[in-house]
């Protein structure tokens, strides 16, 4: 049984999630519209897209078996329900399911990440910009040191920035940007929506540095 306390903080967040992009600090520069005919992309970026589609179609395959195998409901899954992590900063969350994003939805991700030296990250969020499992390279300890977590612990955050919840909500084929990442590096995200049994659940995020400037 959740307790209630925990609830009531998750169910806090979210009302302040909703006023998330109007608080949002970093600034996200469309580079490519969604409407933009595939011929129009570069080679890495219908190659990419690619592995956007195929790496969405993974994790929703493996968030329905969790379902089908009740690992978890789809109740739970769909409640958005997030319960803060005490004395971590920026705020990590836990989630009724975020055990099963670490076993499973991480090989996945790395194995994105393996297909590109380009591909900065490869990561699952739920729509609303809620990370459950970051890759390897970014699950690092934490240490205590502001600065150096920032950059190696990245896992269980929820991304508020205006490029994580346009990636997290865009509802057409695929969304690329480039944004400033809070770690000042400059990059070019690829997502594509996420559906669970045929409800809009989240997006896949590609974060990547361009092979050639448009």
């Amino acid at each position: 049984m959740t307790h209630p306390n925990r609830t009531l903080c998750a169910i806090l967040f979210l009302a302040a999630a909703a006023l998330a992009p109007e608080r949002a600090h970093a600034q996200a520069l469309p580079k490519v519209a969604t409407a933009t005919p595939l011929e129009d992309l570069t080679t890495q970026e219908r190659e990419l897209l690619a592995v956007a589609n195929d790496f969405s179609r993974r994790c929703a395959q493996t968030l329905e078996r969790w379902i089908a195998a009740k690992e978890v409901t789809e109740e739970k899954l769909f409640n958005f329900l997030y319960y803060p992590v005490p004395q971590t900063s920026p705020t990590k969350y836990t989630t009724d399911w975020d055990r099963l994003s670490d076993r499973d939805i991480l090989s996945i991700e790395e194995s994105v990440l393996a297909r590109s030296q380009a591909i900065v990250y490869a990561v699952m969020t739920d729509k609303n910009g809620y990370v459950p499992t970051h890759n390897q390279r970014y699950s690092l300890p934490l240490t205590g040191n502001g600065a150096s977590d920032l950059v190696n612990n990245r896992t269980k955050r929820i991304y508020l920035d205006r490029a994580g919840v346009a990636a997290a909500r865009n509802e057409t084929p695929f969304l690329i940007q480039r944004y400033q990442r809070d770690t000042g590096e400059t990059l070019t995200d690829l997502s594509v929506p996420l559906h669970v049994r045929g409800l809009r659940w989240g997006a896949v995020r590609i974060g990547y540095r361009p092979a050639d400037a448009r």
